[in-house]
């Protein structure tokens, strides 16, 4: 009893591990074509950067960007290349610009969003979470034009432009002084200084 009722814990541990696996976003590359015919014996390669939780979900998201631009569908095309891009610096805060487009309730959208983030996917996952919040977009509403590294030139918004600033200080709204365990009471004369 007691080993299974530990196996069913482990079980349920591997599975918010993968739950939170597919909720990350990733960065992928893929390169497709139609397929040669007589007509055209090699036809144009096109190549796009997509963010998707998996290759699956990439190449079906692929699929239907091609089958909106180059009315190429899976049917009559094919993949060459599927690659997950990776940061080259994960480590340095970054600014991105992300230029969507997005269909509500009432029409199509086009939006440019900035965020702070040290990946590209994180700004990706950020701009999710955002719309969702503020806009009710669901993910596959969402259509994500270009994403970009900004300069801190080229920041617009002053929500992002705030975080620029080379004196940069947070406030520390409540500190607590430690008390060695000695001389520590329940009650006190005096309230807690936590400024």
């Amino acid at each position: 009893e007691r080993r299974s009722a530990e196996e069913r814990s482990e079980r349920g541990r591997r599975k918010e591990r993968k739950m939170a696996d597919n909720n990350a976003m990733k960065e992928f590359m893929i390169i497709g074509r139609h397929n040669p015919t007589e007509h055209m014996p090699e036809p144009k390669v096109y190549r796009m950067r997509i963010f998707a939780n998996d290759t699956v979900r990439a190449q079906s998201r692929f699929w239907y960007f091609m089958n909106r631009l180059y009315k190429i569908k899976r049917s009559n095309g094919q993949l060459i290349a599927t690659h997950e891009i990776f940061e080259k610096k994960p480590l340095k805060v970054k600014s991105f610009g992300i230029f969507i487009r997005y269909d509500s309730r009432s029409g199509t959208h086009n939006i440019y969003k900035e965020f702070r983030d040290v990946t590209r996917t994180g700004a990706v996952n950020q701009m999710y979470m955002d719309m969702a919040g503020r806009h009710r977009a669901r993910q596959s509403y969402i259509q994500i034009m270009r994403v970009q590294e900004l300069a801190t030139k080229d920041v617009r918004r002053s929500y992002t432009k705030q975080y620029l600033k080379g004196n940069l200080h947070f406030p520390l709204p409540r500190r607590h002084s430690r008390i060695s365990k000695g001389k520590r009471t329940t009650f006190s004369r005096s309230r807690p200084k936590t400024h």
